[in-house]
């Protein structure tokens, strides 16, 4: 049986930014475990393991304009951020990975700075009067957001179905946005799994998919995600996992 896997990147990043904060910037490291957890979802249990049809990464180029800070005025040449060099460096070593694909969206042009959720939300308490206490640089960040990433992933999902290319389809993801397609593929015999790596997911979308199962386990006593792959529950794991 033939199996595609599709990573949504962005949240791919973040979910392994949530577990391994220490390895925020390691682009070597994310690549890896993209791989990793993408194969281990063809070892299920005691069946035969599945053959790869191909694995879908997501995401969209690095921000790489220059801003001008508004607490400051300064400017800042995004080309040149840790996240920038970080993301162009990821994006490298997936296109050398075999059997993966690199799905580029783009970044809305509609980039705008924000504060920092935890200032704003001393701002709204009363907490702090920002007559008396200025927002710093610091807290403030460029807000963007991603173009033709969820669009490209449903293509390939119908595409593959409609193709017949797979019998099996796993989403790395961790919103709705893909419903529509997942109840495309399911209707055709498509076997559609969602991967929200450790992140609960509502009751009721168990209703569009076949299956929930989470392959990456962060380490724990010098354990891999490997390590841990014989305990993947198809079950939503508990709140805060």
């Amino acid at each position: 049986m033939s199996t595609a896997i599709l990573i949504d990147g962005a949240f791919f990043i973040k979910r392994i930014r949530h577990f391994e904060p220490h390895n925020y910037f390691n682009a070597q490291r994310i690549a890896d475990l993209a791989v990793r957890c993408a194969l281990l979802h063809l070892k299920d249990g005691e069946r035969a393991e599945r053959s790869l049809y191909r694995i879908f990464f997501y995401d969209c180029a690095p921000l790489e304009k220059k801003m001008h800070n508004p607490v400051s005025r300064l400017a800042i040449d995004f080309s040149k951020s840790d996240e920038a060099k970080f993301r162009l460096e990821l994006h490298q070593r997936l296109l050398k990975k075999r059997k993966l694909a690199l799905r580029l969206g783009e970044l809305s042009k509609a980039s705008e700075w924000v504060i920092k959720p935890l200032v704003a939300q001393s701002i709204l308490k009363g907490q702090r009067n920002l007559a008396t206490t200025p927002l710093l640089d610091s807290e403030v960040a460029i807000s963007t957001r991603q173009k033709g990433v969820d669009m490209r992933i449903g293509i390939d999902i119908t595409t593959l179905t409609l193709k017949q290319q797979v019998n099996q389809i796993i989403l790395i993801a961790g919103d709705s946005d893909f419903v529509p397609a997942a109840k495309l593929a399911r209707r055709e015999g498509v076997d559609f799994i969602l991967d929200p790596m450790r992140q609960p997911v509502p009751p009721k979308l168990n209703e569009h998919i076949d299956g929930l199962r989470s392959t990456y386990y962060a380490r724990q006593n010098g354990s891999t995600p490997e390590s841990g792959a014989n305990n993947v529950s198809s079950e939503n794991p508990p709140p805060g996992k």
